[in-house]
């Protein structure tokens, strides 16, 4: 793999990453119901946040190191 394929790989790699924030996982919640807070269904509610920039952060390193150990071969 030559150095101009890893580098489009990585752009493709950095775009997706950007482009996938603005697409949401689970829809807005509607009006307050009753307790003040959104109103969700299921009732547990989990939220998708901070743990996956977290994973996906540790990815991107995983995967940087991976590159820098093939290109060291």
């Amino acid at each position: 793999m030559n150095r101009k394929q890893l580098l489009l790989g990585a752009l493709m790699i950095v775009l997706f990453v950007v482009c996938s924030d603005a697409v949401m996982a689970q829809p807005g919640g509607g009006p307050p119901t009753g307790g003040g807070g959104p109103g969700c269904w299921p009732p547990p509610c989990v939220p998708i946040d901070g743990g996956m920039s977290f994973l996906v952060a540790l990815g991107i390193a995983f995967g940087g190191k991976k590159m820098m150990e093939m290109r060291a071969k």
